[in-house]
Protein backbone atom coordinates (compact mmCIF):
# COMPACT_ATOMS: atom_id res chain seq x y z
CA UNK A 1 0.00 0.00 0.00
CA UNK A 2 1.18 3.38 -0.69
CA UNK A 3 2.34 5.80 1.76
CA UNK A 4 -0.64 8.00 2.86
CA UNK A 5 -1.08 11.19 5.25
CA UNK A 6 -3.34 13.51 5.87
CA UNK A 7 -3.59 15.78 8.51
CA UNK A 8 -5.74 19.26 9.67
CA UNK A 9 -4.81 20.98 13.11
CA UNK A 10 -4.70 24.37 14.22
CA UNK A 11 -3.34 27.77 12.56
CA UNK A 12 -1.38 28.09 15.83
CA UNK A 13 -0.27 25.46 18.69
CA UNK A 14 1.23 26.65 21.81
CA UNK A 15 2.14 24.64 24.38
CA UNK A 16 4.15 24.95 27.84
CA UNK A 17 3.93 26.41 31.34
CA UNK A 18 2.84 29.37 31.29
CA UNK A 19 1.21 29.70 27.73
CA UNK A 20 -2.42 30.55 28.94
CA UNK A 21 -0.54 34.55 29.70
CA UNK A 22 -0.52 34.44 25.83
CA UNK A 23 -4.35 33.96 25.39
CA UNK A 24 -4.76 38.55 24.85
CA UNK A 25 -1.95 38.81 22.25
CA UNK A 26 -3.46 35.56 20.36
CA UNK A 27 -7.10 36.81 20.29
CA UNK A 28 -6.49 40.25 19.30
CA UNK A 29 -5.21 38.76 16.52
CA UNK A 30 -8.43 37.08 15.21
CA UNK A 31 -10.90 39.82 16.90
CA UNK A 32 -11.64 42.97 18.97
CA UNK A 33 -14.82 41.83 20.76
CA UNK A 34 -14.07 38.35 22.43
CA UNK A 35 -17.05 35.91 23.57
CA UNK A 36 -15.30 33.85 26.50
CA UNK A 37 -17.08 30.27 27.03
CA UNK A 38 -16.73 28.21 30.49
CA UNK A 39 -18.26 27.18 33.05
CA UNK A 40 -19.15 28.25 36.42
CA UNK A 41 -16.44 26.71 38.67
CA UNK A 42 -13.38 27.22 36.39
CA UNK A 43 -14.89 31.53 36.37
CA UNK A 44 -14.33 31.50 40.01
CA UNK A 45 -10.65 31.10 39.18
CA UNK A 46 -7.71 33.88 40.40
CA UNK A 47 -6.18 31.78 36.73
CA UNK A 48 -9.56 33.09 35.00
CA UNK A 49 -9.25 36.17 36.04
CA UNK A 50 -5.52 36.47 35.00
CA UNK A 51 -6.70 35.45 30.95
CA UNK A 52 -9.95 38.06 31.01
CA UNK A 53 -7.19 40.41 32.55
CA UNK A 54 -4.65 39.26 29.64
CA UNK A 55 -7.36 39.54 27.11
CA UNK A 56 -8.64 43.06 28.46
CA UNK A 57 -4.77 44.30 28.48
CA UNK A 58 -4.90 43.28 24.42
CA UNK A 59 -7.27 45.56 23.82
CA UNK A 60 -10.41 43.31 23.53
CA UNK A 61 -13.40 43.63 24.75
CA UNK A 62 -14.98 40.65 26.79
CA UNK A 63 -18.17 39.32 27.46
CA UNK A 64 -18.12 35.84 29.10
CA UNK A 65 -20.68 32.92 29.11
CA UNK A 66 -19.70 31.28 32.46
CA UNK A 67 -23.03 28.80 32.46
CA UNK A 68 -21.56 25.52 30.29
CA UNK A 69 -22.86 22.33 31.08
CA UNK A 70 -21.69 19.21 31.19
CA UNK A 71 -21.89 17.06 27.60
CA UNK A 72 -23.08 20.20 26.16
CA UNK A 73 -26.79 19.72 26.01
CA UNK A 74 -28.64 21.75 23.08
CA UNK A 75 -30.83 24.09 25.11
CA UNK A 76 -27.69 25.28 26.80
CA UNK A 77 -25.86 25.66 23.40
CA UNK A 78 -29.45 27.99 22.21
CA UNK A 79 -28.69 30.25 26.05
CA UNK A 80 -24.98 30.57 24.73
CA UNK A 81 -25.75 31.58 21.35
CA UNK A 82 -28.65 33.97 22.75
CA UNK A 83 -25.52 36.06 24.77
CA UNK A 84 -23.19 35.88 22.12
CA UNK A 85 -26.15 37.88 20.22
CA UNK A 86 -26.74 40.28 22.31
CA UNK A 87 -22.95 41.25 22.68
CA UNK A 88 -22.51 40.25 18.84
CA UNK A 89 -18.16 38.98 19.28
CA UNK A 90 -16.00 38.49 16.10
CA UNK A 91 -14.24 35.56 17.88
CA UNK A 92 -15.08 32.94 20.94
CA UNK A 93 -12.23 31.85 23.59
CA UNK A 94 -13.57 28.43 24.76
CA UNK A 95 -11.40 28.26 28.43
CA UNK A 96 -12.27 24.92 30.48
CA UNK A 97 -12.68 21.15 29.69
CA UNK A 98 -13.67 19.32 26.73
CA UNK A 99 -17.34 20.85 26.96
CA UNK A 100 -16.25 24.48 26.84
CA UNK A 101 -14.33 24.23 23.72
CA UNK A 102 -16.80 22.27 22.45
CA UNK A 103 -19.26 24.91 23.55
CA UNK A 104 -17.79 27.67 21.97
CA UNK A 105 -16.96 25.64 18.31
CA UNK A 106 -20.98 25.50 18.70
CA UNK A 107 -21.71 29.22 19.88
CA UNK A 108 -19.17 30.04 16.97
CA UNK A 109 -20.88 27.89 14.18
CA UNK A 110 -24.49 29.17 14.86
CA UNK A 111 -23.85 32.68 15.58
CA UNK A 112 -22.32 33.14 12.21
CA UNK A 113 -24.48 30.55 9.86
CA UNK A 114 -27.73 30.21 11.80
CA UNK A 115 -30.00 27.74 11.73
CA UNK A 116 -30.41 25.13 14.24
CA UNK A 117 -27.78 22.80 15.60
CA UNK A 118 -29.54 20.09 14.46
CA UNK A 119 -28.66 20.82 10.86
CA UNK A 120 -25.32 20.31 11.42
CA UNK A 121 -24.74 17.04 12.48
CA UNK A 122 -22.91 14.66 10.93
CA UNK A 123 -19.76 15.44 8.54
CA UNK A 124 -19.12 18.15 6.54
CA UNK A 125 -22.40 19.87 6.63
CA UNK A 126 -20.91 23.17 7.81
CA UNK A 127 -21.20 25.63 4.47
CA UNK A 128 -17.61 27.74 5.66
CA UNK A 129 -15.72 29.26 8.51
CA UNK A 130 -17.21 29.83 11.58
CA UNK A 131 -15.97 32.81 14.17
CA UNK A 132 -12.60 32.10 14.86
CA UNK A 133 -12.21 30.39 17.61
CA UNK A 134 -9.19 30.16 20.74
CA UNK A 135 -9.30 27.06 22.33
CA UNK A 136 -7.31 26.89 26.59
CA UNK A 137 -8.19 23.75 27.48
CA UNK A 138 -8.02 22.90 31.32
CA UNK A 139 -8.00 19.54 31.17
CA UNK A 140 -5.86 16.72 29.35
CA UNK A 141 -8.25 14.80 27.78
CA UNK A 142 -10.38 14.93 25.21
CA UNK A 143 -8.18 16.65 22.66
CA UNK A 144 -10.59 19.29 21.53
CA UNK A 145 -8.14 22.04 20.88
CA UNK A 146 -7.12 20.88 17.89
CA UNK A 147 -9.95 18.67 16.45
CA UNK A 148 -13.07 19.05 14.42
CA UNK A 149 -15.65 17.53 16.22
CA UNK A 150 -18.15 19.05 18.52
CA UNK A 151 -19.99 16.59 20.29
CA UNK A 152 -23.20 17.09 22.12
CA UNK A 153 -26.06 16.36 24.13
CA UNK A 154 -29.43 16.93 21.90
CA UNK A 155 -32.84 16.06 24.76
CA UNK A 156 -34.54 14.72 21.45
CA UNK A 157 -32.22 11.88 21.08
CA UNK A 158 -30.79 8.82 22.85
CA UNK A 159 -27.24 8.93 22.08
CA UNK A 160 -24.96 12.21 21.98
CA UNK A 161 -24.57 13.33 18.68
CA UNK A 162 -21.77 15.06 16.90
CA UNK A 163 -21.00 17.98 14.19
CA UNK A 164 -17.65 16.57 12.68
CA UNK A 165 -16.33 19.62 9.70
CA UNK A 166 -12.43 21.08 9.09
CA UNK A 167 -14.43 24.31 9.78
CA UNK A 168 -14.96 23.61 13.77
CA UNK A 169 -11.21 23.23 14.11
CA UNK A 170 -9.95 26.18 16.53
CA UNK A 171 -7.75 28.79 14.79
CA UNK A 172 -5.33 28.86 17.75
CA UNK A 173 -4.60 26.47 20.78
CA UNK A 174 -3.10 27.47 23.87
CA UNK A 175 -2.24 24.64 26.10
CA UNK A 176 -0.95 25.51 29.25
CA UNK A 177 0.19 22.35 31.58
CA UNK A 178 -0.18 24.92 35.03
CA UNK A 179 -3.49 24.85 34.06
CA UNK A 180 -4.07 20.98 35.44
CA UNK A 181 -2.39 20.89 38.65
CA UNK A 182 -5.80 21.78 40.23
CA UNK A 183 -7.52 18.51 38.46
CA UNK A 184 -8.80 16.10 40.92
CA UNK A 185 -7.37 12.78 40.74
CA UNK A 186 -10.62 11.17 39.60
CA UNK A 187 -10.70 13.67 36.63
CA UNK A 188 -7.41 13.20 35.68
CA UNK A 189 -7.58 9.47 35.19
CA UNK A 190 -10.79 9.71 33.20
CA UNK A 191 -9.54 12.08 30.98
CA UNK A 192 -5.88 11.04 30.70
CA UNK A 193 -7.56 7.36 29.94
CA UNK A 194 -9.77 9.14 27.25
CA UNK A 195 -6.43 10.46 25.72
CA UNK A 196 -4.85 7.45 25.79
CA UNK A 197 -7.37 5.39 23.81
CA UNK A 198 -8.38 8.18 21.32
CA UNK A 199 -3.88 7.42 20.59
CA UNK A 200 -4.60 3.50 20.71
CA UNK A 201 -7.89 4.02 18.47
CA UNK A 202 -6.12 6.07 15.74
CA UNK A 203 -2.99 4.12 15.88
CA UNK A 204 -4.83 0.95 15.09
CA UNK A 205 -7.32 2.70 12.92
CA UNK A 206 -8.13 1.64 9.13
CA UNK A 207 -5.69 2.01 6.59
CA UNK A 208 -7.20 3.25 3.34
CA UNK A 209 -5.96 3.73 -0.29
CA UNK A 210 -4.45 7.11 -0.90
CA UNK A 211 -7.48 8.43 -3.00
CA UNK A 212 -7.63 12.18 -3.83
CA UNK A 213 -11.07 12.04 -2.71
CA UNK A 214 -10.94 10.42 0.56
CA UNK A 215 -10.33 13.34 2.70
CA UNK A 216 -12.40 15.57 0.78
CA UNK A 217 -15.27 12.69 1.48
CA UNK A 218 -14.44 12.01 4.98
CA UNK A 219 -13.60 14.43 8.05
CA UNK A 220 -11.79 11.02 9.13
CA UNK A 221 -10.20 9.05 6.71
CA UNK A 222 -8.48 6.37 9.20
CA UNK A 223 -4.44 5.97 9.87
CA UNK A 224 -2.13 7.65 8.01
CA UNK A 225 2.15 8.50 8.25
CA UNK A 226 1.25 11.84 10.09
CA UNK A 227 -1.25 10.49 12.25
CA UNK A 228 0.78 7.70 13.23
CA UNK A 229 3.54 10.02 14.49
CA UNK A 230 1.25 11.86 16.89
CA UNK A 231 -0.34 8.74 18.22
CA UNK A 232 2.88 7.25 19.51
CA UNK A 233 3.90 10.51 20.24
CA UNK A 234 0.82 10.53 22.70
CA UNK A 235 1.26 6.74 23.87
CA UNK A 236 4.60 7.33 24.87
CA UNK A 237 4.41 10.33 27.24
CA UNK A 238 0.71 8.82 28.48
CA UNK A 239 2.43 5.72 29.17
CA UNK A 240 5.04 6.84 30.98
CA UNK A 241 3.51 9.44 32.79
CA UNK A 242 -0.54 9.29 33.61
CA UNK A 243 -0.01 6.93 36.93
CA UNK A 244 2.30 9.55 38.14
CA UNK A 245 0.04 12.83 37.54
CA UNK A 246 -2.50 10.74 38.71
CA UNK A 247 -0.47 9.64 42.10
CA UNK A 248 0.64 13.38 42.62
CA UNK A 249 -1.01 15.64 40.93
CA UNK A 250 1.46 18.57 41.70
CA UNK A 251 4.00 16.48 39.58
CA UNK A 252 4.53 19.38 37.09
CA UNK A 253 6.55 16.99 34.74
CA UNK A 254 4.15 14.76 34.15
CA UNK A 255 1.07 16.84 34.20
CA UNK A 256 2.97 18.46 31.26
CA UNK A 257 3.57 14.92 29.69
CA UNK A 258 -0.07 13.87 30.06
CA UNK A 259 -1.35 17.32 28.50
CA UNK A 260 1.10 17.09 25.73
CA UNK A 261 0.14 13.42 25.25
CA UNK A 262 -3.51 14.89 25.20
CA UNK A 263 -2.89 17.07 22.58
CA UNK A 264 -0.57 14.62 20.34
CA UNK A 265 -3.26 11.77 20.86
CA UNK A 266 -6.25 15.07 19.43
CA UNK A 267 -3.95 15.74 16.10
CA UNK A 268 -4.14 11.60 15.31
CA UNK A 269 -7.53 11.04 15.80
CA UNK A 270 -9.23 14.32 14.79
CA UNK A 271 -7.83 13.02 11.44
CA UNK A 272 -7.49 9.32 11.92
CA UNK A 273 -10.60 8.76 13.69
CA UNK A 274 -11.54 6.19 16.53
CA UNK A 275 -13.00 2.84 16.21
CA UNK A 276 -15.03 0.43 18.20
CA UNK A 277 -14.84 1.32 21.63
CA UNK A 278 -16.16 4.24 20.93
CA UNK A 279 -19.03 2.93 18.81
CA UNK A 280 -20.02 0.97 21.73
CA UNK A 281 -19.38 3.67 24.42
CA UNK A 282 -22.14 6.26 23.10
CA UNK A 283 -24.73 3.54 23.91
CA UNK A 284 -23.44 2.85 27.22
CA UNK A 285 -22.53 6.15 28.30
CA UNK A 286 -26.78 7.10 27.34
CA UNK A 287 -27.71 4.35 29.60
CA UNK A 288 -25.12 4.78 32.53
CA UNK A 289 -24.94 8.46 32.45
CA UNK A 290 -21.40 7.92 33.12
CA UNK A 291 -18.23 9.87 31.44
CA UNK A 292 -17.41 9.48 27.94
CA UNK A 293 -13.69 8.65 28.77
CA UNK A 294 -14.79 6.50 31.37
CA UNK A 295 -16.97 4.52 28.85
CA UNK A 296 -14.16 4.58 26.08
CA UNK A 297 -11.09 3.17 28.42
CA UNK A 298 -13.42 0.78 29.76
CA UNK A 299 -14.34 -1.03 26.41
CA UNK A 300 -10.70 0.03 25.14
CA UNK A 301 -8.39 -3.60 26.61
CA UNK A 302 -11.79 -5.46 24.51
CA UNK A 303 -11.24 -3.81 21.75
CA UNK A 304 -7.36 -4.27 21.18
CA UNK A 305 -7.98 -7.82 21.59
CA UNK A 306 -10.29 -8.19 19.42
CA UNK A 307 -8.43 -5.64 16.70
CA UNK A 308 -5.37 -8.06 17.66
CA UNK A 309 -5.26 -10.47 14.88
CA UNK A 310 -6.19 -7.43 12.29
CA UNK A 311 -3.37 -5.41 14.10
CA UNK A 312 -0.44 -7.34 15.12
CA UNK A 313 2.59 -5.35 14.07
CA UNK A 314 0.59 -1.87 15.29
CA UNK A 315 -0.08 -2.87 18.57
CA UNK A 316 3.51 -4.53 18.95
CA UNK A 317 4.68 -1.07 18.34
CA UNK A 318 2.73 0.67 21.02
CA UNK A 319 4.21 -2.01 23.37
CA UNK A 320 7.59 -0.45 22.35
CA UNK A 321 6.00 3.00 22.61
CA UNK A 322 5.03 1.85 26.06
CA UNK A 323 8.37 0.61 27.10
CA UNK A 324 7.59 -2.85 27.36
CA UNK A 325 10.03 -5.71 27.26
CA UNK A 326 8.25 -8.75 27.74
CA UNK A 327 9.42 -12.35 27.62
CA UNK A 328 7.91 -13.06 24.01
CA UNK A 329 9.51 -10.42 21.89
CA UNK A 330 7.74 -11.72 19.03
CA UNK A 331 5.10 -8.75 17.53
CA UNK A 332 2.21 -11.37 19.35
CA UNK A 333 4.01 -11.37 22.66
CA UNK A 334 4.59 -7.76 22.90
CA UNK A 335 0.57 -7.25 20.73
CA UNK A 336 -0.02 -9.06 24.63
CA UNK A 337 2.15 -7.37 26.18
CA UNK A 338 0.44 -4.26 25.24
CA UNK A 339 -3.11 -5.38 26.09
CA UNK A 340 -2.00 -6.51 29.09
CA UNK A 341 -0.16 -2.94 30.35
CA UNK A 342 -2.94 -0.81 29.25
CA UNK A 343 -5.19 -2.96 31.77
CA UNK A 344 -2.58 -3.04 34.27
CA UNK A 345 -2.44 1.15 33.87
CA UNK A 346 -6.37 1.66 33.93
CA UNK A 347 -6.74 -0.51 36.76
CA UNK A 348 -4.13 1.20 38.67
CA UNK A 349 -5.55 4.85 38.31
CA UNK A 350 -9.24 3.31 39.00
CA UNK A 351 -11.13 2.52 35.36
CA UNK A 352 -14.11 0.06 35.92
CA UNK A 353 -12.62 -3.31 34.54
CA UNK A 354 -16.33 -4.09 32.63
CA UNK A 355 -19.53 -2.54 31.79
CA UNK A 356 -21.04 -4.14 34.35
CA UNK A 357 -19.08 -2.05 36.88
CA UNK A 358 -20.03 1.02 34.72
CA UNK A 359 -23.88 -0.15 35.82
CA UNK A 360 -24.94 -1.63 32.36
CA UNK A 361 -28.04 -3.49 32.98
CA UNK A 362 -27.54 -6.99 31.66
CA UNK A 363 -30.81 -6.68 29.76
CA UNK A 364 -29.82 -4.34 27.32
CA UNK A 365 -26.58 -5.45 26.25
CA UNK A 366 -28.43 -6.65 23.06
CA UNK A 367 -29.76 -2.92 22.41
CA UNK A 368 -26.04 -1.56 23.11
CA UNK A 369 -24.92 -4.02 20.50
CA UNK A 370 -27.82 -2.69 17.99
CA UNK A 371 -27.13 0.67 18.60
CA UNK A 372 -23.28 0.26 18.59
CA UNK A 373 -23.17 -1.20 15.14
CA UNK A 374 -25.42 1.25 13.58
CA UNK A 375 -22.61 3.92 14.28
CA UNK A 376 -21.32 3.47 10.66
CA UNK A 377 -18.34 6.00 10.88
CA UNK A 378 -16.70 4.63 14.03
CA UNK A 379 -17.62 0.96 13.12
CA UNK A 380 -16.27 1.05 9.42
CA UNK A 381 -12.55 2.87 10.93
CA UNK A 382 -12.28 -0.38 12.95
CA UNK A 383 -9.32 -1.97 12.27
CA UNK A 384 -10.85 -5.82 12.21
CA UNK A 385 -14.28 -5.57 10.36
CA UNK A 386 -17.04 -6.31 12.47
CA UNK A 387 -20.60 -7.51 12.42
CA UNK A 388 -23.54 -7.62 14.29
CA UNK A 389 -23.18 -11.60 15.60
CA UNK A 390 -19.15 -10.21 16.66
CA UNK A 391 -20.52 -6.46 18.27
CA UNK A 392 -22.27 -8.66 20.45
CA UNK A 393 -20.00 -10.87 21.81
CA UNK A 394 -17.33 -7.93 21.93
CA UNK A 395 -19.99 -6.05 24.35
CA UNK A 396 -20.89 -9.77 25.99
CA UNK A 397 -17.13 -10.11 26.97
CA UNK A 398 -16.56 -6.42 27.89
CA UNK A 399 -19.62 -7.03 30.03
CA UNK A 400 -18.52 -10.68 31.72
CA UNK A 401 -14.80 -8.54 32.41
CA UNK A 402 -13.76 -11.72 30.18
CA UNK A 403 -10.69 -10.53 27.33
CA UNK A 404 -10.43 -14.13 26.92
CA UNK A 405 -13.87 -14.55 25.26
CA UNK A 406 -13.52 -11.67 22.50
CA UNK A 407 -13.11 -13.57 19.42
Amino acid sequence: MSLFAALRLPREILFGAGQSDAVGTVTARHGKRALVCTDARFAGTAAFARMIGALQAAGVTVSVFDAVEPDVPTGNVAASVAHARAFAPDVVVGIGGGSCLDMAKCTALLVRHGGALGDYYGEFRVPGPTLPVVAVPTTAGTGSEVTPVAVVSDESRTLKVGISSPWLIPVAAICDPDLTITCPRGLTAIAGADALTHAIEAYTAVRRDADARLPQERVFVGKGALSDHFALLAIRLLGASLERACADGSDAAARADVMLGSLAAGCAFGTAGTGAAHAVQYPVGAITGTPHGLGVAAMLPYVMAYNRPAATPEFAAIADALGLSPVDRSPEGKAEAAIAEVSRLFAAIGIPADLKALGLPADRLDWTAEQAIGIDRLVNNNARPIDPAGMRRLVQAAYDGALSAVG
